[in-house]
């Protein structure tokens, strides 16, 4: 009977966590055609759509930029496709903002850690507090990847190809803002990103 009820629990948990992450309404914010959900950044050179695909690109100076959304959000998924491009790739999903309190989901090298932390969060008054699991397995290094990242409350999940690669928790997050991609600062490189989608929760 005790076997039977724990189960049940599990059976149960898992059904919860399957319909939270089916039973939601995606709304499409880069379809391949223009910027109009984001805030397009002065004197842009870093930003280009080129058949379909969202291009980041290094400028020559290497001061790289942030695309952020002119909505701003509470509870949410965000998920979109992405492949490395030339040199070290550092980008990622900021997640409400970019200041202290907010997460930023890493995609490519960590520029201090100097390796690859795709999927983990980082904050900048902590660093990476966890590390993703599993990415190695997942991530494919010349093809495109899908990433979709939940943030409910100060709770934050991660998935890679479709496979759950992090939960965590952030005291005091800050529970609104923006969704911003980062091409980051004193990097050489090119990533690129399609089919870019939010639920609100």
């Amino acid at each position: 009977m005790k076997n039977f009820l724990i189960l049940l629990f599990v059976l149960v948990c898992s059904l919860t966590s399957f319909s939270q992450s089916i039973d939601v309404e995606w709304k499409t914010i880069f379809d391949g055609n223009d910027l109009s959900e984001w805030e397009i950044p002065e004197n842009n050179v870093w930003w280009s759509i080129d058949e379909g695909v969202l291009w980041a690109k290094s400028d020559p100076d290497q001061v790289g930029s942030i695309l952020w959304t002119k909505h701003k959000y509470k509870d949410f998924e965000v998920q979109l496709d992405f492949k490395f491009g030339d040199g070290i790739v550092d980008t990622g999903i900021y997640m409400r903002g970019d200041d202290s309190k907010n997460v930023q989901i890493q995609i490519g090298e960590s520029g201090s850690l100097k390796r690859d932390m795709t999927g983990s969060p980082y904050v900048p008054s902590l660093g990476y507090p966890v590390e993703a699991e599993g990415i190695k397995e997942l991530l494919k290094l010349n093809d495109w990847n899908t990433i979709r990242a939940r943030a409910i409350g100060n709770t934050y999940k991660v998935w890679l190809n479709g496979v759950v690669v992090m939960n965590y928790q952030l005291e005091n997050a800050n529970l609104t803002g923006p969704i911003g991609i980062q091409l980051h600062p004193g990097k050489e490189m090119t990533v690129q990103f399609k089919n870019i989608s939010v639920a609100e929760l």
